[in-house]
């Protein structure tokens, strides 16, 4: 099997638990739903030594009017990592049990603060679960530490930014969302189609059932092969979660010029000075 470009962006439950009491590896776990009780499920068993972020209170900023996420600010960001013990000079170990997304999301976060070493676990909660291997009810008890936010700009982009350089040379706009969305058959958002010249690379492909591991590196290479190799990649989907999660299977892949629409195709599609396709 040929090898990921990058692995030192993923983390195997192996690595993780050879490497779990290291002072320098810090665990974040960022599982979560929508009626609020990913804290309970940390507190029902974690891996040892992780501490619990709830990334759509923590690390985003919603627009009440249209739901769209974006990306919170520096302080923010720095005082939640900061509190989980995630500190200059440390690598941080992100997980979930939902494939990966919300994982996805907490990394771009911090690759869009600066923050580079950060390691997705693979296969999350799920495949840690499946070895049978330690997992603990005690709460996880970590000194702050200091988070000091640089801000990389090409990482991220806003509607109005993409909407002046759509069609611009040297770019690629990838849809992660799922065929039937990108086709405009189907969503939640107020207008439904796609970012026009956008093609589609669903993010759920990228990971193997049942454990969400990711796929092999010459799978992913097929399923990615269509995406010219010089450009720059700019992923969006619903919310921006299954596109911070695509950034880094792309990431993973070798391309180093991937950056993530900050607010997704919901505040796309809400506004009416926006072309849909």
């Amino acid at each position: 099997m040929a090898a990921f470009p990058r692995p030192e962006l993923i983390a195997s439950t192996a690595w993780l638990a050879e490497n779990l009491g290291r002072e320098d590896v810090r665990v974040v776990d960022v599982r979560w739903r929508p009626d609020g009780s990913g804290a309970r499920l940390h507190a029902e068993g974690h891996i040892p030594g992780s501490t619990w972020i709830d990334w759509s209170t923590q690390l985003v900023d919603r627009d009440e009017a249209t739901g769209a996420y974006h990306l919170a600010g520096p302080d923010r960001v720095a005082a939640a990592f900061g509190a989980a013990g995630v500190g200059d000079g440390a690598t941080a170990v992100l997980l979930d049990d939902m494939s990966g997304q919300y994982a996805g999301r907490a990394w771009w976060t911090l690759a869009a603060y600066g923050f580079d070493s950060v390691r997705i676990l693979d296969g999350g909660w799920r495949a840690w679960v499946s070895e049978e291997r330690r997992v603990t009810t005690r709460p996880s008890l970590h000194e702050p530490a200091v988070f000091t936010p640089r801000a990389s700009l090409r990482l991220r982009l806003t509607a109005s930014e993409l909407r002046d350089l759509l069609h611009a040379p040297g770019q690629t706009v990838v849809d992660a969302r799922s065929a039937s969305e990108y086709a405009g058959h189907g969503g939640t958002a107020r207008r439904l189609g796609r970012i026009p010249g956008a093609v589609n690379v669903p993010v759920a492909a990228t990971t193997a059932p049942p454990l969400q591991r990711l796929r092999d590196p010459g799978d992913l290479g097929r399923m990615l092969g269509s995406l010219p190799s010089g450009d720059r990649l700019v992923c969006y989907d619903e919310a921006g979660i299954g596109s911070a999660r695509l950034a880094w299977v792309l990431s993973v892949m070798g391309r180093s010029d991937v950056t993530v629409l900050d607010g997704g195709w919901v505040e796309w599609a809400d506004r009416a000075d926006l072309p849909v396709e």
